[in-house]
């Protein structure tokens, strides 16, 4: 841990933290319900919406290196067990019981709606007080919005198909 760094920090450094890894748990939580529902999804426009949930997997595992790293940074620990996670979630986990494409879309919008509600609420947090905690949040914050687009995308189009 840099000592600067530290210093740098104007809030609680054990608040920063566990804002974080309350966050990592979510991105975990948020890894594994994409990579499973891609695996599981069933129903018209199913490869479409695989690619894309597996596409987002690979970004929400990005994040959580990206918090884990900033947690490190200040010499906290990340969330070391699953169960944690699952403790210290701030928007849950749903378990894909239906695999309906439908089913799987609407989880994941879910997901990102309380992500970019998180995220949020975290940059106000860190705004004046950490500004590479900010940078950082802002950066995941930008992609979940996106994640939420290309969803909403998605389930548009496969209404208009069904529509048909």
């Amino acid at each position: 841990m840099g000592t600067k760094g530290r210093q740098i920090v104007g809030m609680d450094i054990d608040e920063l933290l566990n804002i974080l890894n309350k966050a990592f748990a979510d991105e975990w939580l948020a890894y594994y319900q994409y990579w499973l529902g891609a695996k599981i999804v069933k129903g018209p426009m199913k490869d479409a919406v695989a690619s894309e949930l597996l596409l987002h997997a690979t970004e929400e595992l990005a994040h959580a290196d990206m918090l884990a790293m900033r947690i490190i940074q200040l010499g906290g620990t990340p969330l070391i067990s699953p169960d944690k996670w699952l403790e210290n979630t701030h928007c849950g986990y749903d378990a894909p019981v239906n695999a309906f494409v439908k089913e799987i879309l609407a989880q994941n919008i879910k997901g990102e709606q309380c992500a970019i509600d998180v995220y949020q609420k975290v940059l106000q947090i860190v705004k004046d007080t950490d500004p590479v905690t900010y940078n950082i949040v802002l950066t995941i914050l930008q992609q979940e919005v996106e994640h939420e687009e290309d969803l909403q995308s998605l389930d548009e189009d496969l209404d208009s198909l069904m529509m048909r």
